[in-house]
Order: structure tokens, then C-alpha cells, then sequence
């Protein structure tokens, strides 16, 4: 199919969903995951009508947006990929928000060259993996604290990249122990769920969804 059908079988995958979780789907932004897809590929989806995009490598992102500057100007970019405290000043002047503050470090630094209320999100670790990174569910409130004293950074809520299981059903525990902790926290944003498991994560609360291979098809290496 085309990425414009692919979109608009994304998007009412999220309203079945939304439906099965009594909600609407106005709650849920669909974000595209654009990485390693070439500046032609975004802009045939910002044509199909995506206004959020998604990338994880600053350098890639640079050169990327370099051609795509109407578009950029008319969208929102999320940074969703490990982000290292050299690349923070780049990286603010690029994006619109950061999904994936993970370390205290960092988020000083996004502090120090950020504009006033830079909008950021929270990497949780909710299935406590040592391969991912975020912080650890122990920590959030001493961690709200703390990036809560930087007055150039807005916490809007938290993100969780799920464990990789063959069954999206498998990390609905996960989704749901994240959003209880996102309520209890009284934040807004729930950046949850990909391409093999957005509908579970919709159905327990996502706000935003990061989805690439569905809308564009296979990822080049």
C-alpha cells in the first residue's frame, strides 16, 4: 500500500482502539518515526496529512530537516532517540520537544541551552531492563523535583520504550503500570506503544504513539 493508506490504516487502528478503550481518538497524536527514511519519504507523509514526526540520530535529523524546511516549519519533530548531553544545543534548535530524558545530566544541559519551557518527556525504564534506558520508577518523584528547579524545561509527561515480545498483549502490564504512575504524577503526556503494539498502548492510555514501519514499510538498515 501506499503511505497514504498506510495512514489512514494506522489512524483507524488508533480510533478501534480508542473506541475499545472509550475514548477519543482526538486524545491520541500519531508520531511518525522517520529514521532512516530519506526527506522525499517525510515529505510524501506531511502531504498525506502528518503534522508529528519522530527521529532518533541528531546528525541524520540535521541533514534531514535541511531539506525539508517548509515542512519543519509547519510540523512538530520529536526527539525520541538517546540524546548525549554534546548534541543538546543542536538538538534544541532542531526539534520542538524531547521525549527522551533520561538522566539528570541530561536534562541540565537541555536547561543550560534551552529556550524557556522546553517541552520534555520522561523516559521511564517500567520494565526495569538493563538494555534500555530511563530512569527507574523508584526515582520519578525525586527526578520531578529536581528537573522541576530548571526553568527552562517543561515536564509534560512520561515515555517508555516497551520490552520486544512476540505478543503485544505480553507488555499491557508494562503500558498500564506506566500510565498509572503518569496519573499519579498528575502530568498529561503518555508517549507509549510502536508499530507491533500501539493499539495495547492506546487501549491503556497513550497520548502519543511512535510509529514507522507501519506507515512506511520496511526499515533500511
Amino acid at each position: 500500500m501506499s503511505i497514504e493508506q498506510n495512514v489512514e490504516e494506522v489512524r483507524n487502528r488508533i480510533a478501534q482502539a480508542c473506541d475499545r478503550g472509550g475514548r477519543s481518538p482526538d486524545e491520541v497524536t500519531l508520531v511518525a518515526i522517520t529514521k532512516t527514511y530519506d526527506a522525499s519519504v517525510v515529505r510524501t507523509a506531511f502531504q498525506a496529512g502528518l503534522r508529528h514526526f519522530g527521529e532518533n540520530r541528531i546528525q541524520e535529523a540535521k541533514a534531514k530537516l535541511d531539506e525539508l524546511k517548509d515542512v519543519q516549519s509547519q510540523s512538530t519533530w520529536h526527539m525520541v532517540g538517546h540524546l548525549q548531553t554534546n548534541k543538546v544545543k543542536t538538538a534544541v534548535q532542531l526539534f520542538d520537544i524531547i521525549q527522551s530524558v533520561d538522566s539528570l545530566k541530561l536534562a541540565e544541559a537541555l536547561n543550560s541551552n534551552a529556550l524557556k519551557s522546553f517541552p520534555v518527556l520522561l523516559q521511564v525504564n517500567i520494565a526495569e531492563e538493563d538494555s534500555k534506558s530511563g530512569f527507574a520508577v523508584g526515582e520519578i518523584n525525586l527526578v520531578l523535583s529536581e528537573i522541576g528547579r530548571m526553568p527552562n524545561l517543561e515536564i509534560k509527561g512520561l515515555m517508555t520504550i516497551a520490552p520486544w515480545v512476540d505478543d503485544p498483549e505480553e507488555v499491557r502490564p508494562a503500558f498500564r503500570k506506566l500510565r498509572e504512575l503518569r496519573d499519579s504524577l498528575g502530568l498529561e503526556q503518555l508517549s507509549m506503544g510502536m508499530t507491533d503494539d500501539f493499539e495495547v498502548a492506546v487501549e491503556e492510555g497513550a497520548t502519543i504513539v511512535r510509529v514507522g514501519r507501519a506507515i512506511f514499510g520496511k526499515r533500511r538498515a
